[in-house]
């Protein structure tokens, strides 16, 4: 580990910089409007350069304000385990992560940006639990889809209580279990009146299912590109609340959003081959949705009809090229 040059201008990499025509890069949604306050990560802290997966484990450790440059690929032996105040953010276009994923868990206050995130064996590409303030954004997360739902596990999972989360402008691809919040229907005490999550203007292509899919808390969706979403995209069961806006559905997507309680054969085989039954979520539609080819299924209409902070909504014939242009690695 050492001392970066650029130390003087580190809080610059917590803004928008250089953001292609049309996009804001700024963090909205929960992540920062929320009881707690906004999520900074290590901004005022000590500033490091990483190169080597010891430097970067040792780097994320405690509870310190620190933000942490991660320079080239990092072949991970373990998970790696990020404690609070930290932004990790990957240099260039990005820095590569792979064999094993990153837990946040009983922390608060987390930025992880342009990472590229692949082939995470065993688990989750990024696993949040028991946490808060947490800010996911412009990383991208790919596998395959060739070897069926359960060889991989989630990109993004955000379980156990875990709050005030933004997920922005990602690229996930070529997985089949995406982002999955709150992991099991046994645990309504634990999740009710949490799980409160933001995704918009992610980029998802050539997936099976889960984007997202949740139980007992209130995701805001909108302004996200769906490409071949192969089975089920939103999916919103076990009480959960949905506000679904502004989002672009194009290819071989099957269902856009289901707010009926069975979980699809597709996402869990192994449980039952006619799915696995929990009961049915809630869905609210706010701006218009282009939904393509896919169906919706909304058997409950939900009290989650407005977001709880200020964001502007990109105009839905502009969304496919606004996502396009701005999601993924080596943008900021």
């Amino acid at each position: 580990m050492k001392l970066s040059l650029i130390s003087a201008i580190a809080p610059l990499a917590l803004v928008a910089t250089a953001a292609p025509a049309g996009c804001n890069f700024d963090l909205v949604g929960f992540a920062k409007d929320n009881p707690i306050g906004p999520t900074t990560g290590g901004k005022g802290g000590q500033v490091v350069t990483v190169t080597t997966p010891e430097q970067l484990v040792a780097a994320v450790a405690g509870d310190a304000p620190k933000i942490i440059y991660a320079k080239g690929r990092f072949n991970l032996t373990s998970r790696l385990r990020v404690g609070s105040n930290k932004s990790i953010l990957g240099t260039g276009k990005g820095a590569e992560i792979s064999q094993s994923g990153i837990t946040i868990a009983n922390a608060t206050n987390v930025i992880v940006r342009n990472l590229g995130i692949r082939f995470i064996v065993d688990n989750d590409g990024i696993t949040i639990q028991n946490s808060t303030r947490v800010w996911i954004d412009h990383n991208e997360f790919s596998s395959d889809i060739n070897k069926g739902p359960d060889f991989y596990d989630g990109q993004v999972d955000i379980i156990r209580a875990s709050d005030w989360v933004t997920v922005s402008w990602n690229y996930f691809h070529d997985h089949w279990k995406s982002s999955l919040i709150g992991n099991s229907d046994a645990l309504r005490a634990v999740d009710s009146g949490h799980l409160h999550i933001t995704y918009h203007h992610n980029h998802w292509r050539n997936s099976g299912t889960r984007g997202p899919a949740g139980r007992f808390g209130h995701q805001h969706v909108y302004n996200n590109l769906y490409e071949d979403f192969l089975y089920q995209a939103i999916h919103s069961r076990s009480d959960n609340q949905v506000l679904v806006e502004g989002n672009v559905f194009r290819g071989k997507t099957r269902e856009a959003l289901s707010t009926y309680g069975l979980v699809i054969p597709e996402d869990s085989p192994n449980t039952s081959p006619d799915g696995d039954f929990e009961i049915d979520g809630f869905a609210n539609l706010g701006a218009k949705n282009d939904w393509g080819p896919a169906s919706i299924n909304i058997t409950q209409v939900g009290n989650f009809t407005k977001a709880p902070y200020k964001y502007k909504l990109t105009k839905l014939n502009d969304v496919k090229k606004t996502v396009l242009a701005g999601s993924g690695l080596g943008q900021i």
